[in-house]
């Protein structure tokens, strides 16, 4: 028995004996592009208020919304206010339609519905 206990803790020590493995850090170099639009300082900009119903949640659906519409050619600045369910979205109104925008937002998903589009003077929130 002494024996077996010797050797069994003969190999257990070898083996567990081995060299601590360190991790290895590689540093990988990737091409970042701009995605900063070019806006024109003389284009006639409009705002657009309007309702988006179907939304669920503030990052998943509000945020996405909002940067699909600030994505899009001609849009200066777009926010969604989840919880009064408002999207105000400030354009170039040589460019972009309030049926541009509506496209938009339902083509993110089918779930959203635009309602009460209106272009207004000022965001009801300013």
């Amino acid at each position: 028995m002494k024996k077996i206990f010797l050797v069994a803790v003969v190999t257990l020590l070898t083996f567990s004996c081995k060299n601590k493995v360190e991790a290895e850090i590689k540093t990988i170099e990737v091409a970042t592009t701009s995605t900063t639009q070019k806006l024109d300082p003389n284009a006639t900009y409009a705002k657009a208020e309007f309702n988006v119903d179907g939304m669920t949640c503030m990052i998943g659906c509000a945020k996405t919304i909002e940067k699909k519409l600030a994505k899009m050619d001609g849009v200066k600045s777009a926010k969604v206010d989840f919880d009064k369910k408002l999207a105000m979205v400030e354009y170039n109104d040589a460019i972009v339609t309030p049926e541009n925008l509506t496209e938009t937002v339902t083509l993110v998903s089918d779930t959203y519905k635009v309602s009460n589009m209106k272009t207004v003077e000022h965001f009801s929130t300013e």
